[in-house]
């Protein structure tokens, strides 16, 4: 599977209202594997960064004078991501910002061109509930180093993304690697692969208390949202 750690900073919080992207970075996972076929773009967006978001990225309007615009990279931009699946912390904010710069020249929405997007920062909420999951937070719950992250960089960021991914979801890689045929190596041993095909899984019905519970949960919803719960509807 390929898959693309994806960052941007912007001149703001809001692409509704005029705030565009100045930077992207890109890495890419061949196989949950960093393959260093990565992409990096300055974009010169035609507007100064709002006050608090030049003190969080610290790119001048100086800086990035020269920088290609968007819609003289966005033809590489698709071309590098067709057919990946994106990795975004906080999703919903690039995601809007990609589709905004998109809609401007003219091209289909993200999700056009990508298998998919998955969101780390919801990932990590259900992981981590009720702790901060900012990626900082998780680069220091995960043990990743982020010494040099002073300021934000789309790169920098997109790089600290991938490793905080590939820890998360690290257990996923006994599951999903088949290329060892019918063996494994865990700490130097090499094990058999169990075929689990043949075995039949029990199925436990509910008692009759255990039905009455379920059935009391779901009055209790029901009332709580004034009859509106749609199982109630279609029953």
């Amino acid at each position: 599977m390929r898959q693309i750690c994806l960052d941007t900073e912007t001149t703001g919080l809001s692409h509704e209202q005029g705030d565009r992207i100045i930077e992207i970075g890109c890495v890419e996972l061949l196989h949950r594997k960093l393959t260093g076929n990565n992409l990096h773009f300055y974009i010169n967006a035609g507007r100064d960064s709002h006050e608090e978001a030049l003190k969080v990225h610290g790119i001048t309007t100086a800086f990035l004078a020269d920088k290609p615009k968007f819609e003289q990279v966005v033809d590489q931009l698709l071309a590098y991501l067709e057919g990946a699946e994106l990795i975004i912390h906080n999703a919903p904010f690039d995601m809007g910002f990609l589709n905004a710069e998109l809609r401007r020249v003219g091209k289909a929405p993200m999700l056009d061109h990508v298998t998919g997007v998955l969101d780390t920062l919801a990932l990590a909420k259900e992981m981590f509930p009720g702790k901060r999951n900012s990626l900082d937070s998780l680069c220091d719950r995960l043990e990743v180093d982020n010494s040099g992250r002073t300021l934000h960089g789309a790169l920098l960021d997109a790089e600290l993304l991938a490793d905080v991914y590939i820890n998360m979801t690290r257990g996923q890689e006994a599951l999903l690697d088949d290329s060892h045929g019918n063996e494994h190596s865990a700490g130097g041993v090499v094990m058999d692969r169990v075929e689990l095909g043949h075995f039949e899984l029990p199925v436990l019905q509910a008692n009759a208390q255990e039905v009455a519970a379920h059935d009391d949960v779901l009055a209790q919803i029901d009332k709580s949202s004034g009859g509106k719960t749609l199982w109630r509807k279609l029953a």
